[in-house]
Parts: structure tokens; sequence; C-alpha cells
């Protein structure tokens, strides 16, 4: 039987909020001692939330102001490992969407349930336990390097059934799945971009609850994958 599969991008999509960025610009301001990196940080952040700012996310918009600082590419590496650490603890606090892990018990059911993500494993399980994702989500695969990592992942799901990829970045999160012919879904400030199409767009994954859930229910034998690419294996 083939089996739909839904792959969840992390930062952005599942674990939301400010803290792991802000953990991430303090890191970088104390290896530093800039005192105005933060500060900077954070008004980049408030132009990207309004839109008014191209920044790829959170992250992109603390490293384009740390380069503007003159931080060197090492110190940004080391910080954000450090952020890492922090993830899901009081110093980078996140949150999930509203109603998830209803959402994701209703949707096991129907399709197998993944997270794709260019992050490190370190924290991302305690952070899907916090938000009630961890035992709906098992199969995860970290620092997969998007956008190219993508096309691998979602080429071995096809190979099972039909995919959705979720993510809050065209570019790195859904592009390569839609190339392949994976039905796709864009969230966050980016999800009104005219110059892409996904197949779901919505201003945050809870507002697309109910389209994933009928997509999962009613997903049609999807693409094959490329020659010469194996399926993944089922978890036992």
């Amino acid at each position: 039987m083939r089996l739909p599969t839904v792959v969840f991008d992390f930062d952005g999509t599942l674990a939301l909020g400010r803290g792991p960025v802000l953990a991430y610009a303090r890191h970088v301001a104390a290896a530093t001692g800039d005192e105005e990196l933060v500060p900077a940080a954070l008004a980049a952040l408030d132009r990207l939330e309004a839109g008014e700012a191209g920044y790829l996310d959170g992250y992109d918009a603390v490293r384009h102001v740390a380069l503007a600082h003159a931080v060197p590419a090492a110190v940004l590496e080391e910080a954000y490992q450090a952020s890492r650490h922090d993830l899901g603890t009081p110093a980078a606090p996140v949150a999930g969407p509203p109603g998830l892990a209803g959402f994701l018990a209703e949707l096991t059911p129907l399709a197998r349930l993944a997270l794709a993500t260019n992050a490190p494993a370190t924290g991302v399980d305690r952070v899907l336990a916090a938000i009630g994702a961890a035992e709906h989500v098992t199969e995860r695969h970290f620092a997969i390097g998007k956008p190219r990592g993508l096309a691998a992942v979602v080429a071995r799901y096809l190979a099972d059934g039909p995919v959705l990829s979720v993510g809050d970045i065209w570019a790195y999160d859904l592009a390569a799945a839609d190339e392949l012919g994976a039905a796709t879904a864009l969230v966050g400030p980016s999800a009104g971009r005219p110059d892409v199409r996904p197949t779901l767009r919505g201003a945050g994954l809870a507002d697309l609850y109910g389209d994933i859930q009928t997509w999962a229910a009613h997903a049609a034998p999807g693409p094959s994958a490329p020659a010469g690419v194996d399926p993944l294996p089922r978890k036992a």
C-alpha cells in the first residue's frame, strides 16, 4: 500500500517564536562584546515580521546584522551551535502552533509524518516533546543540507507514495519538492509571495490543519522516485 508522507520543516514551521533567534544574537554579542548587536537584531526581526526586509528568516536577519558589524563567519557558527544547546530552555523558549498535538494525532493515521531540517539534532527532541509532536513526527532528518538535501529526502518518500512538504522558506523547504512533483504548503511571513505557487499557503501552520488532513485523506498516488533512488526504510 502506497503511504502518503507529510514532511515538516522545523524552525519557523513547527517551532515558533523569537527565543532561539535571540539566543543566537546574544551569543554573537557575548563573543564580540558588541552591545549594539542585539538591539540591531531586534530591529531586523521587526522589519522581517512586517514584511519590510528580504531576509529568509530570523537566523538570516541576525546573520546579516552580524556581518554588517564585521563579525567573522567562524564566530557566527560557534554562536549558532551554542544557541541550539539553549533550544527549548528558558534561554531560548519555543512554542508550537496552536492545537498542534491534536492536529498531529488526527493526521498520524492518514500519513507518515517526517521532519526534515538543516538544523542539527541538538535540542530538537526536547522541543518536539514540549509541543506535543514527538510521538507523531517519528522520522527525523537533521542537517540535511537544504535545498539539495531536501530533494534526496522527498525523492525517497515519493517512492512509497505521495508527499506534501511543509515549510516557511520556499527556496529551502519547498522548491526541490515541487520540482519532484510533490505537493507543497508554504507558511509564515512569506506565504503571500506572488512569485511562487505552493499547493497550499497560510499565515501559519494552524491555518492549514484542515487542508493538510484533507490532502492526506485523499492523496492520489504520486510520481515515482528518480531512477537509482532507494526508498527510505520503514521504522520498526
